[in-house]
């Protein structure tokens, strides 16, 4: 089989992967093409080797049986095997929870260690950390550790389940912008529109994602459902060829609902759930990829392991605050077909809004406590376009009322139409969101990083440097919580390095030893870091602009420490250093620092 481009380009340059990382996680798209890319690497730098391969549902594991079973010995493991790995195969596939006494005898063997929907090692949980635990202790020394996702990253704050301690480096194989330029992938057509009643402001969200109980009910008290199969039934019309959707439901009950009301309307639709029978689904995914059934209703079934390029419409009725899920399930209408253009992705959940498009998502193998937090705020990524210093964008949300009293609420970018009038129901009568929303009141990245830059060479003119730098135990001493933030953050940046890492692994390793040094002369002054359960950029924002909650102590000897770097390295360079110590800070402050700290790069 001939290689994409893409693939063409990670196989030519796996020798210097496999050189420079021992665990690393290949990221491409959804319906890239992983899996032949794995094949091929194992038929050309593998061959003859022994190779496992883990995945963690068993329908990934009959698809890569049947991608690998050609030409190879494979084999399957089953729940009663016992007995040595490898006899008369030399690869073997498994889920991370089959036959303990076979999986324990294949990893110290194994020349390689492939997991597909590598986001889902938890390197804290029953399965995979068994098997993480035995590559380190006893795998081969030239062994590789290899996982294969679009979307790189855990949705937890638990700082024991972190990808980092899992692999490396995430090595940025293919965008979704550059397939969908080599026609791999069609071109994402959001419809967005942002229900009014569905009221997600108190719901709990310590757990980290909403509740699906509480979910399922703000879901049916709304007009949801109603936005859902009004955006559709204008979108169908419009697409090239018969429409074929997929909608995420959050539970059985609006699944059921969501059935009804399509066919209530003319729309053959069918649910399809974890629980579905294996005959019964097979029966409704081979209708959905003739067309037969039009609208495939899912519950947290068809985000991983799902193809259909048909499928021409995605409906996103889940609100959630993992970037994991919108990411993975948008990315399923993305295949190439023939004749097919682009995918509409109709969203009433906010994760538009909240996440931005999928082709602009970002990932890292580390996320910090309670960062899901941020996407409580359901316009968190329109309010960072506005605040963008490069190219700001302003986003209007339409207030027409198209239905006794319903307003239409799309969502769209000012100035991309004429006369700005909404593109959904033709009329001109929009809100700025941003202003609207008051999104200007949450410190972000973009807004500190733009006070950081004009600020602080200000503040620094007009200092005399020589009394405030001397002032540092007695900043120290009388800190607040906030202006320990401010002060960690002012120490992390003069201690940063400023040279621009090749990878994410040399990244986090620049970036820790950083933390690390910081930690030690904490520790060494007998300064101790309460654990915060957030951290909120503003603190930084204030020390080093409005000085509301950091007094003038702080912020100037803080000044003091970064404002003369800034004077005499390049722009490039503090570029490096602030966005290091912006992590370092977060890290610190969501972690704490004490005389009891044990981490893996730390032991006080």
């Amino acid at each position: 089989m001939k290689l994409r481009g893409w693939q063409q380009e990670v196989v030519d340059d796996f020798p210097r992967i496999r050189a420079s990382y021992k665990r690393f996680i290949l990221k491409a798209p959804t319906g890239a093409g992983k899996t032949v890319l794995a094949r091929e690497i194992i038929d050309r730098f593998f061959k003859g080797k022994k190779v496992l391969v883990l995945c963690h549902r068993l329908v990934l594991l009959d698809q890569l049986q049947t991608a690998l079973l050609k030409g190879r010995r494979v084999r399957t493991l089953k729940v009663s095997d016992k007995g040595e790995a490898f006899q008369d195969y030399d690869i073997l596939l498994s889920t991370s929870m089959r036959a303990r006494e076979v999986l324990e005898d294949a990893i110290p063997k194994a020349d390689l260690i492939i997991v597909d929907e590598a986001h889902r090692v938890s390197p804290n949980g029953t399965g995979y950390r068994r098997i993480i635990d035995r590559f380190r202790d006893q795998g081969k020394p030239d062994a590789h550790f290899m996982g294969l996702t679009a979307s790189p990253e855990r949705r937890t704050g638990d700082q024991r389940d972190q990808l980092s301690l899992a692999f490396d480096a995430i090595i940025d194989c293919a965008d979704i912008q550059d397939l969908i330029n080599e026609g791999i992938l069609v071109k994402p057509r959001y419809r967005a529109h942002f229900v009014h009643d569905l009221n997600l402001d108190d719901i709990d969200v310590s757990s980290g994602e909403y509740p699906v109980s509480r979910l399922t009910d703000e879901i049916v008290n709304s007009s949801m459902l109603d936005y859902a199969t009004y955006a559709y039934m204008e979108e169908r019309d419009g697409v090239n060829g018969k429409p074929i959707s997929a909608w995420f439901c959050p539970d059985i009950r609006i699944a059921e609902i969501t059935e009804q009301r399509l066919l209530d309307i003319g729309i053959n639709a069918s649910i399809i759930t974890a629980g579905t029978p294996i005959k019964e689904r097979r029966r409704i995914l081979t209708g959905h990829d003739t067309g037969e059934i039009e609208a495939l209703v899912s519950v947290g079934v068809l985000t991983e392991g799902w193809d259909n390029p048909a499928c021409n419409i995605i409906v996103h009725m889940r609100p959630t605050l993992s970037k994991v899920l919108w990411g993975q399930s948008v990315g399923r209408g993305l295949r190439s077909a023939p004749g097919k253009k682009e995918c509409v992705v109709i969203d009433v959940s906010s994760n538009w809004t909240t996440f931005g498009p999928v082709e602009k998502l970002k990932w890292m193998l580390w996320s910090p406590p309670r960062s899901f937090l941020q996407f409580q705020n359901r316009f968190s990524w329109v309010g960072q376009q506005q605040d963008d210093e490069d190219q700001p964008e302003t986003y209007l949300l339409c207030k027409n009322d198209i239905a006794k009293g319903r307003p239409c609420s799309h969502i769209y970018r000012k100035d991309d139409y004429q006369g700005d009038a909404c593109p959904a129901c033709g009329k001109y009568a929009a809100i700025d969101i941003y202003k609207d929303q008051r999104l200007d009141l949450k410190v972000n990245d973009n807004k500190l990083h733009r006070i950081f830059f004009s600020r602080v060479p200000e503040i620094f003119e007009d200092l005399n440097v020589s009394v405030w730098e001397s002032l540092g135990a007695s900043a120290w001493r009388t800190a607040n919580e906030k202006e320990e933030a401010y002060l960690v953050f002012c120490q992390a940046f003069e201690k940063a390095t400023a040279e621009v890492a090749d990878s994410e692994g040399q990244y986090w390793e620049e970036t820790l030893r950083t933390e690390a040094e910081v930690r030690r002369e904490l520790l060494d002054n007998d300064r101790k870091i309460e654990r915060q359960m957030e951290f909120d950029l503003g603190w930084l924002a204030d020390g080093l602009d409005t000085r509301r909650e950091v007094r003038t102590l702080q912020a100037n000897y803080g000044v003091s420490l970064i404002g003369p770097l800034l004077k005499t390295m390049s722009r490039k360079e503090c570029e490096t250093k602030y966005e290091r110590a912006v992590k370092i800070t977060e890290r610190i402050v969501t972690l704490g620092c004490s005389s009891e700290d044990d981490l893996p790069y730390f032991v006080a």
